[in-house]
């Protein structure tokens, strides 16, 4: 059977750990040619490391998804090394959990500029170059949180839905040239709850997901049937979570 996925370009953020780490381990197993964005240097380099040991091709850069000139430079990087980027995968993510009339503005504001513009810029340094090749995909990972409303989740399922949205409008608007996949992931074991500010929220949260949390190796499977379908087939969205999940 023919490897969709044999020497694609794919650019990753939030790549050094959690679900955009075993988003780039499958990948490069299938055959991809890899550029890694994140934060976090010594993460970052130990998952690069790790895929060239195994015989993979990878890149990486430190970035800040809430800087647009970072996104252009993950593009960039692609481009110039290896001539063309076939897909983006807008991974980063954050959430701080709180009551809305706790007023914790600051984390509202770190998860618009994370969660909703960081997808955007993404999305704006990606097109071009989609438009110039005609040909790419685009994947925005979003959050069952924003399906299932609950309190202290306002904001941060706001930020995800925000990206359904665009994700879904942006497939309407395209002509089928760039593709568009949005995959809304439930709970999932990640350190997805460490840099929330409230200590018994997050132990909570950490809790609960020690209980029920599915792999990052499930969402990374799904990102791999989405960008493996041909050219002429989209999916548009994925909903995937553990089946005991509420």
């Amino acid at each position: 059977m023919y490897n969709q996925l044999e020497g694609k370009v794919v650019a990753i953020t939030g790549a050094s750990s959690g679900i955009g780490k075993a988003i780039a381990r499958n990948l490069s197993k299938s055959g991809a040619r890899l550029v890694l964005g994140a934060r976090r240097m010594e993460q970052l380099e130990k998952i690069a490391e790790e895929i060239k040991g195994s015989g993979g091709e990878c890149a990486y850069i430190i970035m800040d998804v809430r800087h647009k000139v970072d996104l252009e430079h993950l593009v960039n990087t692609a481009v110039k090394k290896y001539g063309r980027l076939d897909v983006i995968i807008n991974n980063a993510g954050v959430a701080q959990v709180s009551r809305i009339d706790e007023l914790d503005i600051d984390g509202w504001e770190e998860m618009i500029d994370i969660n909703l513009k960081g997808v955007l810029y993404g999305m704006a340094a990606a097109i071009p170059v989609f438009r110039q090749q005609q040909s790419g995909h685009i994947v925005n990972i979003i959050s069952t949180a924003g399906i299932k409303i609950v309190p202290t989740q306002g904001v941060y399922a706001g930020t995800k839905n925000a990206v359904r949205t665009i994700t879904e409008a942006f497939r309407q608007e395209s002509d089928g040239t760039i593709r568009i996949t949005g995959i809304s992931p439930g709970m999932v074991k990640t350190d997805f709850a460490n840099n929330m500010k409230d200590h018994a929220t997050r132990a909570a949260i950490s809790e609960k997901m020690e209980q029920l949390a599915i792999e990052p190796e499930a969402i990374a499977d799904a990102v791999l049937y989405a960008i493996s379908q041909p050219a002429d087939v989209e999916v548009g969205d994925i909903v995937i979570r553990p089946a005991r999940q509420n």
